[in-house]
C-alpha cells in the first residue's frame, strides 16, 4: 500500500500551535502507518478531541490550552489522511470503519480513561460510536456541529450540497475553505491548515469522506451508529455541554436539535451566534464555557 508522509518543515512555526508531536506506529491493524497525536498537559481527566473534514487537530489550538489549564490531559489525534498521520494514497483505503478502527485502537493502545469526548463533525460521526463498546472509558461529552450517521435518508440538505461541493472540487484547499467560513482567521492561520498537503497526491482521505457519510440503511457505518444512538439515548448518564455554530449551513442548528434529542440528559446549547463549521475557531468561549458549567 502506497502511502505518503507529510514532510516535517511544512509544520515549523504554525501560529498557535506550539504542540510537540507524538506518533504511534504500532496499531493493532495499523503496523505499516503512522499516526500523530497532540498530547499536552497531565491530569486524570483526558479530553480527546476529534476533528473532522478537511481539518485536523490544528483546529483544537483555541481549546487546547483552557483545558491543560483546568488540570487536564489533552490528546488530539489526527485522522489517516490528514495532519501529521500517514496519507494513504488509495481512496478505497479510506472507510468509516476503518477511521473507527483506528481511534478505537488509538484509545485502547494510550490506556486512555476518564475521557471528555470532544467531538466535532466527522469527529462525531465516528466519535459517537466509540462509547458503547467501551463504556467505563467515557465520563463525559462536549459535542459540536455533528450528526449520528444513521444511513436514513434525507440527509441534511446542508450536507448534500457539501458533498456536490466537494466531488467537483477534489483539490480543494482546506485553508482556503475554512477561512470563507471564519472571516477572523488570518492568511497564517488559514495556510496552517493547508500545511499537511502539499499537492494533490496528500489529499485522498480529504476527498473521500464525504461520499463515506451513509446515505441508506445497510452503508457501512449506518448500523453502528443506530446502535450508538439508541445507546446515548437510553444509556449515557455522564454530564454534556453542546456548543452550536448558528451559521453552519452543513450541520446547523436544525440538526443540532435532533441530535440533542438523542443524547440523554443533553442540556440547551450554547449558541455561537457568529460561529460555522468550524466551531472549534470560536472554541475559548466553548472550553470555558464547559468547564465552568463542570465544575
Amino acid at each position: 500500500m502506497e502511502s505518503l508522509r507529510t514532510p516535517e518543515d511544512r509544520f515549523t512555526a504554525l501560529p498557535g500551535y506550539p504542540f510537540a508531536p507524538h506518533y504511534l506506529d504500532d496499531l493493532p491493524g495499523f503496523e505499516r502507518l503512522r499516526v500523530h497525536y497532540v498530547d499536552a498537559g497531565r491530569g486524570d481527566r483526558v479530553f480527546l478531541c476529534l476533528h473532522g473534514q478537511p481539518s485536523w487537530s490544528y483546529l483544537y489550538r483555541r481549546m487546547i490550552p483552557p483545558f491543560v489549564a483546568s488540570g487536564a490531559r489533552v490528546v488530539a489525534p489526527d485522522l489517516f489522511g490528514f495532519g501529521r498521520s500517514d496519507k494513504p494514497v488509495d481512496e478505497g483505503f479510506y472507510t468509516f470503519s476503518r477511521h473507527r478502527a483506528m481511534l478505537a485502537a488509538l484509545v485502547e493502545r494510550l490506556d486512555l480513561s476518564r475521557i471528555t469526548l470532544v467531538v466535532q463533525d466527522w469527529g462525531g460521526l465516528l466519535g459517537l460510536t466509540l462509547p458503547p463498546d467501551m463504556p467505563g472509558r467515557f465520563e463525559r461529552l462536549l459535542v459540536m456541529n455533528t450528526m449520528f450517521a444513521a444511513g436514513e435518508p434525507p440527509l441534511p440538505p446542508g450536507f448534500l450540497a457539501w458533498r456536490d461541493w466537494a466531488n467537483r472540487n477534489p483539490d480543494m484547499d482546506p485553508g482556503r475553505l475554512i477561512k470563507r467560513g471564519c472571516a477572523h482567521l488570518t492568511d497564517a492561520e488559514a495556510a496552517a491548515y493547508s500545511a499537511p498537503y502539499p499537492d494533490a497526491r496528500y489529499k485522498a482521505g480529504v476527498r473521500r469522506f464525504p461520499n463515506l457519510v451513509p446515505d441508506h440503511p445497510d452503508a457501512d457505518g449506518a448500523a453502528l451508529s443506530r446502535r450508538a444512538r439508541r445507546w446515548w439515548r437510553t444509556e449515557w448518564r455522564g454530564p454534556t455541554f453542546m456548543a452550536v455554530g448558528m451559521q453552519d449551513p452543513v450541520l446547523g442548528p436544525d440538526v443540532m436539535r435532533d441530535l440533542a434529542r438523542d443524547i440523554n440528559g443533553c442540556p440547551p446549547p450554547l449558541e455561537i451566534a457568529d460561529g460555522g463549521h468550524f466551531v472549534q475557531e470560536w472554541g475559548e468561549a466553548i472550553a470555558a464555557g464547559a468547564i465552568a458549567a463542570w465544575d
